[in-house]
């Protein structure tokens, strides 16, 4: 039987780390905002994952590589974006969606193309019904970022459900 891991627990096991995390995303992606986002973003990932991650052997390694991966992809898509003149993550404006049978439908579709923090933390909040607390604690955000991150999301949200619904 799987045991969810719950907040306490994640705490201990992940969001401890946070200052070892923070170190290797400021070297790595060399500026502290990146940073900061790489490592809200490591943690939003393991918290997803949380149930299964209770048995691994090494937390620690574990969510440094999470935290490498976010960085290299992040790289990866600004290099694309800087050769092919890409529009930024700030974008979520989907051309030829597909046809929907419902409102929550619609949603869910734009949801899923937000930007990885703001959906999930969208989610949480949301979906999932976690309070701001709870969701400051697993994300190590500050009270204002996720009230931004919130606001960003519901915005984009209302926007393009109201350009996608015709209303």
């Amino acid at each position: 039987m799987l045991v969810e891991m719950d907040i306490k627990g994640f705490n201990q096991r992940f969001v401890s780390l946070r200052p070892e995390l923070e170190a290797v995303a400021k070297a790595m992606a060399g500026n502290e905002d990146d940073a900061e986002d790489a490592v809200q973003e490591t943690l939003l990932r393991l918290w997803v994952r949380r149930n299964s991650l209770d048995s691994h052997p090494n937390p620690k390694a574990l969510a440094i590589a999470a935290l490498r991966n976010i960085i290299r992809d992040k790289w990866r898509k600004d290099q694309h974006e800087a050769t092919t003149g890409g529009e930024g993550t700030e974008n979520v404006r989907v051309e030829n969606p597909p046809n929907f049978s419902d409102e929550m439908e619609i949603i869910r579709y734009i949801v899923d193309h937000l930007p990885t923090l703001q959906a999930t933390v969208f989610r949480m909040k949301e979906i999932e019904g976690y309070d701001n607390k709870e969701i400051i604690a697993i994300t190590g955000c500050s009270e204002a970022n996720l009230r931004q991150l919130l606001s960003r999301a519901r915005r984009k949200i209302r926007e393009e459900f109201i350009r996608l619904n015709g209303k």
